[in-house]
């Protein structure tokens, strides 16, 4: 099979890493493939592509979400530089809610994370000029559009960097606590 998927610690949240091919010439992988995913058992209908760029190592996108009806599942994957990629379970009747994982996604190890609706994410730059690029299965939705406080003490993020670089967005975020998430 040309798609390995890593379940995580997080029911539903899975690493994706696609078959490289490489030889003298360089590498080719197929970044996406529906037929692929669905016999993985991932079936998301994904409608939009969004591309970041994040110039300065230490930059902190997150945690971002969307509320229902309008939430968004997300398989992201990181083009150029690295990132450490942070999802946190915001589903009430989840048995791991508040719980989080990390992982570090990178243009050399290709990896990819899938994140289903539900969830909060984040990510931290590694590098200067870092791009991910990533799909997701519902159009952007400003009045649905939310946030999360990175450093959420109920929460306890382990992102092993101080002093991010945060957008004001991510600065005001509010606690999960004062969050009005609806999963």
């Amino acid at each position: 099979m040309d798609l390995k998927v890593i379940n995580t610690q997080i029911k539903d949240v899975m690493i994706v890493e696609p078959k490289v091919h490489e030889d003298n010439r360089g590498w080719f992988m197929e970044s996406y493939s529906l037929k692929k995913l669905l016999s993985k058992s991932i079936d998301v209908n994904f409608v939009q592509d969004n591309h970041s760029l994040s110039k300065v190592k230490g930059t902190l996108r997150g945690l971002h979400f969307q509320n229902n009806p309008k939430a968004q599942a997300k398989l992201i994957r990181c083009t150029k530089g690295a990132i450490l990629d942070v999802v946190v379970d915001i589903r009430r009747e989840s048995p791991t809610y508040k719980k989080w994982i990390k992982v570090v996604l990178s243009e050399e190890n290709k990896k990819q994370l899938f994140i289903p609706k539900g969830f909060a994410h984040g990510f931290l730059t590694l590098v200067d000029n870092t791009e991910i690029q990533y799909k997701v299965d519902e159009y952007y939705s400003k009045e649905h559009d939310r946030c999360i406080r990175y450093n959420d003490s109920e929460l306890s993020i382990e992102w092993d960097y101080e002093n991010p670089i945060l957008s004001q967005k991510d600065l005001m975020a509010p606690f999960l606590k004062d969050s009005d998430y609806n999963f």
